[in-house]
């Protein structure tokens, strides 16, 4: 992808410059993607965290504080997130009767069964996004990054 291109200028932008936007282009191109392999399941990216988040406590329960700090995107409506989720009935809140601000979220075994599918869509999605690397450049690519 080239940002000059992109942005339709002729100007060569500054290096700095040049790579947050590159960053950013590209950013906005894995979220177009995500979005579309996840729409036929009427999940959002933000749901899907929750759900992979979930499936990844083997179980165990979570609370919304857990759930917050393990989300890809920050944010301060997990809450709505899980509401969402289970009105599907992808998820189970109980709450304790004792302490209401004390909760415990697990993943059903129906919202185990759509990640399942929905991991096979992201999956493909992220094969098509990443066909043009080998292996090595993803490894170099990730330890460029992980100078962030």
């Amino acid at each position: 992808m080239d940002v000059e291109e992109t942005l339709k200028t002729d100007k060569l932008i500054p290096l700095e410059s040049r790579t947050i936007i590159h960053l950013l282009l590209i950013n906005n191109k894995i979220c177009e993607a995500m979005v579309h392999a996840l729409k036929p399941f009427d999940v959002s990216e933000q749901q899907f965290n929750v759900l992979r988040i979930l499936r990844g406590l083997n179980g165990k329960p979570a609370n919304l504080s857990t759930l917050n700090e393990r989300m890809i995107t920050k944010m301060s409506n997990t809450t709505r997130l899980v509401d969402k989720l289970l009105l599907k009935g992808y998820l189970n809140r109980i709450v304790c009767p004792k302490n209401r601000r004390k909760i415990e979220i697990r993943i059903t075994p129906e919202g185990s069964k759509a990640l399942e599918q929905m991991d096979k869509a992201v999956n493909a999605t992220q094969e098509s996004l990443l066909h043009d690397f080998s292996k090595e450049e993803l490894n170099t690519l990730n330890l460029l990054l992980n100078k962030f």
